[in-house]
């Protein structure tokens, strides 16, 4: 019996609301979701020409109504998405699909709970080959609408697996001939970033980093190589950043 039982597929098909213009176009292209309604606003009803043919239910707004539900344009770009969520895989489905691939490369994020962050991460995701970010349950954001926002699209291609233990999960990984990458800026880090065909990269929140209890269940600790600017008191990245370095250094190794 598996042991991730209580992370079985989600079968939750509740209704997400996106929008921006990027994410509800990924939305709609997406053929796993089931939609319910695109409303649009009025300054911008050429879109509903647009989607026609993929939405059957179409709403326009006039501009005071569309901002009076939905706030201002400059986040919503005029157009939201009510659609149904779709079942994604739990870790040991994900991991099962990322065995057939020659190279693996998976991102958990330890307490990282800023949807922004995490939208940006998911972007790097997509455009450097990482299928999936694995994060914890208890500390960290459902997808919302900010999240899929930030995300710019990428939420659709890039799984969001959370957890009910990293640690847990951790070990399982090890056991799928996963090499376990903690991200530090600690002087004992290796700063020379070796990576093997099959690697989890972990990442802790700005200012706390990793948890020491995740930090013991690490193969390696290791940084990336950055210049201190000590006149400003500029001395790290943040962790969206830091995920783009190290995911784009092991897609180009």
């Amino acid at each position: 019996m598996s042991k991730f039982k209580n992370k079985k597929t989600n079968k939750n098909q509740g209704i997400h609301t996106i929008f921006g213009q990027h994410s509800v176009k990924a939305a709609i292209q997406n053929e796993k979701r089931e939609q319910i309604e695109l409303i649009i606003s009025k300054n911008h009803f050429n879109l509903a020409k647009k989607y026609e043919s993929k939405v059957k239910k179409i709403t326009i707004l006039p501009q005071n109504e569309f901002t009076k539900r939905f706030g201002n344009e400059n986040t919503t770009q005029g157009i939201v998405l009510k659609t149904k969520d779709y079942s994604r895989p739990n870790l040991e489905e994900f991991v099962k699909i990322e065995s057939k691939k020659s190279k693996s490369v998976i991102l958990i994020l330890d307490q990282v709970t800023d949807p922004q962050n995490i939208g940006s991460i998911m972007r790097s995701c997509a455009l450097f080959d990482c299928a999936g970010i694995i994060i914890g349950k208890n500390n960290s954001p459902e997808l919302t609408s900010s999240l899929y926002k930030s995300a710019s699209g990428a939420a659709e291609i890039v799984n969001y697996i959370r957890v009910t233990n990293i640690r847990r999960s951790i070990s399982f990984l090890k056991k799928n001939n996963y090499w376990i990458y903690g991200f530090n800026s600690s002087k004992n880090a290796n700063s020379k970033l070796n990576f093997s065909e099959k690697s989890v990269l972990v990442f802790g929140s700005e200012g706390k980093g990793i948890r020491e209890l995740v930090k013991k269940e690490c193969d390696e600790i290791v940084q990336i190589n950055i210049k201190n600017n000590l006149k400003f008191d500029i001395d790290s990245l943040n962790v969206s950043n830091a995920t783009s370095i190290a995911l784009y250094q092991f897609y180009s190794s």
